[in-house]
């Protein structure tokens, strides 16, 4: 009589089997080797959800830190508060941007943004942040035509020669730029005149240039709030 049943060694033989689809799984999810395009697709996705949290807890951490802590902040938030615009973490936003950017100031929101994705170091958030305070200030005290591209100009000038935009060792380290013969001012007009270039009114370098160079001598001595060049 024939006997029938199951291969004793069919159940290890799976058991293997499902072992073995684990372990592909796993060394395909690090490595990326084996992957589908759709398993492919959704661990780069969850790559930069990862970067992008992390990103995002970094900016939160130093802009709080500075709030707290930096001088050239506090200073800027306490005379912007005079002008009757309060500044705190609600409109100090934390945000992806690109490469090209690090902050940006929104005048019909009140808003400064800084780029979660575009920052080296606290110190380049703290440049960055009284860059855009300085717009927000001016904002608040002078009533900037934000459509008028010389009003513009003389904005970026004040915020790029007050802000530590241009300061040598900045311009050194993050442009690979040295100079010496007037070196803060030929910076500043170079800051200034590119910022102006981006914006939507500008149709042109060359109206950037000129918007800057009417703008200049009355706005390039004006150092308020502060004292002196920060």
């Amino acid at each position: 009589m024939a006997i029938t049943g199951s291969d004793p060694s069919s159940g290890s033989s799976s058991k293997d089997e499902r072992a073995f689809d684990q372990w592909r799984r796993t060394a395909a999810a690090i490595t990326g080797l084996g992957l589908t395009p759709e398993e492919a697709k959704i661990r780069q996705q969850n790559r930069n959800e990862k970067i992008l949290n992390a990103q995002r807890q970094q900016c939160l951490l130093w802009r709080n830190d500075l709030l707290r802590q930096s001088p050239a902040v506090t200073f800027m938030t306490q005379h912007i508060g005079q002008q009757g615009i309060s500044v705190d973490a609600s409109n100090i936003v934390c945000r992806p941007c690109n490469k090209e950017r690090s902050g940006g100031f929104s005048p019909g929101l009140q808003e400064v943004l800084l780029c979660q994705d575009g920052f080296h170091s606290k110190k380049h958030m703290e440049d960055t942040l009284v860059h855009e305070l300085i717009h927000l200030y001016d904002h608040a005290k002078f009533k900037v035509d934000w459509n008028d591209l010389r009003h513009v100009a003389c904005s970026e000038i004040r915020a790029a020669n007050l802000s530590g935009d241009c300061k040598w060792d900045r311009e050194l380290m993050r442009r690979g730029i040295l100079g010496f013969t007037k070196h803060h001012q030929v910076c500043v007009r170079r800051r200034a005149t590119l910022s102006v270039a981006q914006h939507p009114a500008c149709k042109s370098e060359e109206d950037a240039k000129r918007a800057v160079n009417e703008a200049w001598e009355s706005c390039i001595g004006d150092t308020r709030p502060f004292d002196e060049i920060y």
